[in-house]
C-alpha cells in the first residue's frame, strides 16, 4: 500500500509552528530565507504566520484563557506553537480562511509524538475559537503591549505616542536604506520614496534584499532611517580616526567610512565580524576591522571620535522584533544598563582630549538613555553633552529633546507622502575635555 503524503500546506504549518516555538522559547526572531523556503509564495506566507502570532501575542494570551479551561497543557511539544499559528490565522487572517486552520492544525499535532495526544483538544478548542471569532478577533490593541511595559511607555511617551506604537507593531517595519551617493536614477529603479538624507524607504517588497537592484553593486545598504541618526552626529574632521565599537553588521561603520574617515570597527564576536567585513567588502569600503571587547579594548593611540552602538534591550526594534516586548524585564533593562556604563567609562579612555563620542541605543527604555546622560554627569566628569542642534536632523527635528539629545520613536511623524513608522532610538553626543 503506498505511502500517504503529507496534506497540502502541513510542511510549511511544522516550519512555522518549529519557528514559533524557538522564539516563545527565547529565541530571537528571524524571518525565513529562501535557502529555508524556496518558494517566495510560501516563504512569505510562513513569515506571516509566525509574526502575526507574534504581533497578536498579547491578544491571543487573552483568547487562550477564554479557550482553555485548564491552560495549556504541560510538556505538550509543539501544541501551543500550533494553536497560536492557527489562532492567529483564525482570528486575524481571516483571507487565509477557516478550513485549513483548523485541518491542519490538527494534523500538525498529530505529527508530533509529544503533541498527537492532543489532537482533539487542538481541534475542540479551534472549533469553540471559530464560534466565537467576531468577539476574539476585536479584542482590544491595548492587549498587544504587556501590562507594565504599556504603563511604562505611556509615562515616558503619553497615551496617544502608545496608541501609534501599537499601530506600528501591526504595520510591521518597511525596508529602509541609507543610498552611498545620492542618485534619482537609482531610488526610481528601486521603486522607493525618499525619506529625507540619504536614506528611502521601499513600502513593500516581493523580492530578497539580494535581489534589489544596486545590491550586488553596493550602491546602497539597508539600514531603518532611525539607525541612521547617530553616524551623522559624529562631526569630526575629513580623515580623523573615527572608531565604531560594537560594529556589526556594520551599517554605521558603512557611514562612517562613507562620510570620510579613518574608521575601524570593533566588535566582540568573530562571527558578527565576519559578516561585518562581508557587508564592507561588497560596499566597496576599506576599515579596519578588530574583534575585541569595547568594554576593556585598548587602541594603539587614541581616537578623535568614537560612536558606541552599546547593547541594550533594542525593544525600540519591536517591529520587526515584536518578541523583544514580551521576553525583557526589568532584570535585563537594569543589566544592559549597566554594561552602557562599563561601555562608556572605557569609551573615554579610548578618545583624545577634545574629541567626540556619540552613544546611542535602539532601545525606548529611558534607563538606557535619558537616565545614562545623568550618570555620565555625575560619573564620568572629563565628558561633556555637546547638544545635537535641529538643523542636524531634518525632518527628525521633533525628536530633540531640551538638552540637546535625541529620542526617536514610533510615534513621531513622518514626511508627508512616507507610510508607516520608524525605530526607537536615543542618541547623545559627547566631548572629552581637555587640550
Amino acid at each position: 500500500m503506498p505511502k500517504e503524503k503529507n496534506p497540502p500546506g502541513l510542511k510549511l504549518r511544522l516550519l512555522a509552528a518549529e519557528r514559533l516555538r524557538a522564539v516563545l522559547g527565547g529565541n530571537n526572531f528571524a524571518p525565513f530565507s529562501a535557502a529555508e523556503i524556496a518558494d517566495s509564495r510560501d516563504r512569505a506566507l510562513a513569515n506571516r504566520l509566525v509574526t502575526t502570532a507574534l504581533r497578536r501575542h498579547g491578544q491571543i494570551d487573552v483568547a487562550l484563557g477564554e479557550l482553555l479551561d485548564r491552560g495549556l497543557p504541560k510538556k505538550a511539544g509543539s501544541f501551543e506553537a500550533v494553536l497560536r499559528l492557527s489562532l492567529a490565522q483564525l482570528l486575524f487572517l481571516p483571507d487565509l480562511g477557516a478550513h485549513s486552520a483548523l485541518f491542519l492544525a490538527v494534523e500538525a499535532v498529530k505529527a508530533d509524538p509529544k503533541a498527537r495526544h492532543l489532537a482533539g483538544l487542538m481541534n475542540a478548542v479551534l472549533r469553540r475559537a471559530q464560534a466565537n471569532s467576531a468577539r476574539l478577533s476585536g479584542l482590544g490593541d491595548d492587549l498587544l503591549l504587556p501590562p507594565a511595559l504599556r504603563a511604562r511607555w505611556v509615562e515616558a511617551y503619553g497615551e496617544a505616542n502608545v496608541e501609534r506604537f501599537a499601530t506600528a507593531l501591526l504595520e510591521g517595519a518597511p525596508l529602509d536604506l541609507t543610498l552611498k551617493a545620492e542618485d534619482s536614477e537609482l531610488i526610481e529603479a528601486l521603486g522607493a520614496t525618499p525619506l529625507g538624507l540619504d536614506t528611502v524607504r521601499i513600502a513593500s517588497r516581493d523580492r530578497p534584499v539580494e535581489a534589489l537592484f544596486g545590491y550586488d553593486e553596493g550602491r546602497w545598504w539597508v539600514q531603518d532611517a532611525a539607525a541612521a541618526v547617530p553616524a551623522r552626529l559624529v562631526k569630526a574632521d575629513t580623515g580623523a580616526r573615527v572608531a565604531d565599537f560594537c560594529a556589526a553588521p556594520g551599517g554605521k561603520t558603512a557611514q562612517l567610512v562613507n562620510a570620510g574617515y579613518a574608521v575601524t570597527g570593533l566588535d566582540s564576536d568573530a562571527q558578527r565580524v565576519e559578516r561585518l567585513t562581508e557587508n564592507l567588502s561588497r560596499l566597496g569600503f576599506a576599515a579596519e576591522v578588530a574583534i575585541g571587547d569595547a568594554a576593556s579594548f585598548r587602541p594603539a593611540s587614541p581616537f578623535d571620535a568614537i560612536l558606541l552602538d552599546a547593547p541594550c534591550t533594542a525593544t525600540g526594534t519591536f517591529r520587526r522584533h515584536p518578541e523583544v516586548i514580551w521576553h525583557r524585564s526589568d532584570r535585563d533593562v537594569a543589566g544592559r544598563a549597566q554594561l552602557q556604563r562599563q561601555l562608556l567609562a572605557n569609551a573615554v579612555d579610548c578618545l583624545n582630549p577634545g574629541g567626540v563620542l556619540v552613544y546611542c541605543v535602539c532601545s525606548l527604555e529611558p534607563e538606557e538613555g535619558e537616565e545614562q546622560v545623568a550618570w555620565v554627569a555625575e560619573h564620568l566628569k572629563s565628558l561633556e553633552l555637546l547638544p545635537v542642534a535641529a538643523e542636524e536632523l531634518g525632518w527628525l527635528a521633533p525628536a530633540l529633546r531640551p538638552d540637546g539629545t535625541v529620542r526617536i520613536h514610533p510615534g513621531l511623524d513622518l514626511p508627508e507622502g512616507v507610510e508607516g513608522s520608524i525605530d526607537g532610538f536615543f542618541v547623545a553626543r559627547f566631548r572629552r575635555l581637555g587640550g
